[in-house]
């Protein structure tokens, strides 16, 4: 087999970095650390995959001789990256692949095609997404789910119809986040799937600025195409928590405020916050106080103009778990709601009723 094909240094170099975050790090197996490359025409195809995620990105290239062939993911990265700006030339002849780039030429030993992973053909019907609003809420989501695989449900994030939409929810039992889309029509009535957070990251990153995401849902596997990338993800089985009785009715307590000044508050008083050292959160109609003591090493106060309606409270938080979802949080105020020092709090936005991420609190001395 020959096959040959030029392109743009940065335009390989973007192709196979976005291909190869689908190889897994974990990949003990030679060949699932590999990248495959396809070559059809004018297009070729870049796809990492580890069995259960794969990203595909094509490119236009000059190209001549179709054909496949599989490559180490990071060394072919590394060498391209490593190459002069402008053309490079690839030529694969048997076993070796020669990369040419005035003045750098590299031969590297191929792999066998047929070692790749199998990747899922789409199926199911295809539905339209807006790229913007869905990338929106799995930023918003995507942070709260697990990345402990020892529990493998609660590293997904749960796609469900509601009445009039899409939701999104995920948890890692210390906190959960949900995101309402409403008007977009995925699913059937009932319908619930539950996606791995890791494939939804990495369709965030190749959002870019496209317009729309093409879902295809299949009883297995769910396959998002955007722009000139796939990926393609198999679903996770099982049964999500029932996160609905989690979410309290009612709150006794509600703080509003600046979401940046407070923001830049907790990122100040975190410094003291030692590893597990939580960031406490006084409350009262005063306003806000902020502090993190750490034994041995010292401690952080700020005060705060809020609005506060509630009973005099000092509640604590792990220092990332609440940052994380402040920044997640639409709009310019964040409200935050309590029932009592170790009961699960609510942060909201004051402007986006679709958005909701539970804390539990943290029992301090």
């Amino acid at each position: 087999m020959s096959m040959k094909f030029r392109c743009e240094r940065d335009v390989l170099s973007e192709a196979l970095g976005t291909a190869g975050r689908g190889v897994a790090a974990r990949a003990g197996a030679a060949m699932i650390g590999g990248v495959r490359l396809e070559l059809a025409g004018d297009q070729l195809t870049a796809t990492g995959s580890d069995g259960d995620l794969t990203i595909s990105v094509t490119v236009t290239v000059s190209g001549s001789g179709d054909g496949s062939t599989v490559m180490r993911s990071k060394l072919m990265g590394d060498v391209v990256r490593s190459l002069r700006p402008g053309a490079v030339d690839v030529l694969i002849e048997g076993e070796d692949a020669r990369i040419v780039a005035n003045p750098s030429e590299f031969s590297i030993r191929v792999a066998a095609v047929d070692e790749f992973p199998e990747i899922p053909e789409p199926s199911g019907d295809v539905v339209t997404l807006d790229a913007a609003m869905f990338r929106a809420a799995i930023d918003q989501v995507s942070k709260a789910a697990s990345t402990d695989d020892a529990r493998p449900i609660l590293t997904g994030v749960l796609m469900a119809a509601e009445s009039d939409g899409l939701r999104l929810v995920s948890t890692d039992s210390y906190r959960l986040a949900m995101c309402d889309i409403a008007g977009l029509a995925v699913l059937g009535e009932g319908q619930k799937v539950l996606v791995p957070s890791r494939a939804l990251k990495e369709l965030a990153r190749v959002v870019g600025d496209e317009k729309e995401i093409t879902l295809s849902l299949g009883e297995h596997n769910a396959c998002f195409s955007v722009g000139r990338a796939t990926v393609t993800t198999r679903l996770i089985e099982g049964d999500f928590p029932n996160y609905s009785r989690l979410i309290p009715d009612t709150h006794e307590n509600r703080l509003t405020i600046d979401r940046e000044k407070l923001l830049d508050s907790l990122r100040r008083v975190r410094l003291l916050a030692q590893e597990s050292t939580p960031i406490r959160i006084a409350m009262s109609a005063d306003g806000l106080e902020v502090a993190a003591v750490a034994q041995e090493v010292g401690e952080a106060r700020e005060s705060l103009e809020a609005h506060y309606e509630g009973d005099d409270l000092m509640v604590a938080f792990n220092p990332e778990y609440l940052i994380d979802g402040i920044e997640v949080s639409p709009g310019s105020q964040v409200v935050l709601e309590t029932i009592g020092e170790l009961k699960p709090a609510l942060l909201k936005s004051s402007e986006d009723p679709n958005f909701l991420y539970l804390l539990m609190p943290v029992r301090v001395s």
